[in-house]
């Protein structure tokens, strides 16, 4: 895949800037169709569920339609609560990764990312938010549905498999925002 995973997540969570990104990042391995080690889930993750919330606020204050900020207000909502959950998973989780629900702070891919969104006002952030969202909720049920069979820690699977419906739902709501604008 060419653009990374991460912002998938981000999407959730994660849609993490490297998920945003088109190019790959060296920052994080590509997740093949089959596995992806919990490290790579857990740093993409939380730097993607971490762009998606900057990058809600700012949609939420960059003077784009109704709807568009109605679906900003809802990626905030979820992806804070997703964020919740995720830090109650670790607490139960196996894993050694040296990850916490509050850092590290954003991959340089999704960084870059959101500062690209900062400079930008009314249809043209509008624009370019509504098609970081869908590759990054395209890329995050992709790697949320591989770590939610195949991973390797239990309590992070059974957070993958349940956030996944979010998911699933927020890719469906901005198609149809990708339709109308």
């Amino acid at each position: 895949m060419k653009p990374h995973l991460a912002t998938a997540m981000l999407a959730l969570l994660a849609g993490t800037p490297s998920a945003f990104s088109q190019q790959a990042s060296s920052d994080v391995p590509p997740v093949s169709e089959n596995k992806i080690d919990t490290q790579t889930f857990t740093r993409t993750l939380v730097s993607a569920n971490h762009f998606e919330i900057e990058s809600s606020k700012l949609a939420e204050t960059k003077g784009v339609a109704a709807d568009v900020k109605d679906f900003a207000a809802l990626m905030v909502k979820d992806h804070t609560k997703a964020g919740q959950d995720f830090k109650a998973a670790l607490e139960k989780s196996q894993t050694t990764a040296s990850v916490t629900p509050e850092g590290p702070p954003l991959l340089p891919n999704d960084q870059a990312t959101l500062d690209q969104l900062k400079a930008l006002d009314g249809d043209a952030f509008q624009a370019k938010y509504i098609t970081l969202q869908t590759q990054a909720h395209k890329q995050a049920v992709a790697m949320f549905s591989t770590y939610a069979q195949s991973g390797d820690d239990p309590a992070l699977k059974e957070f993958a498999k349940k956030t996944l419906k979010t998911l699933k739902m927020h890719e469906m709501h901005v198609r149809d925002l990708a339709a109308v604008h």
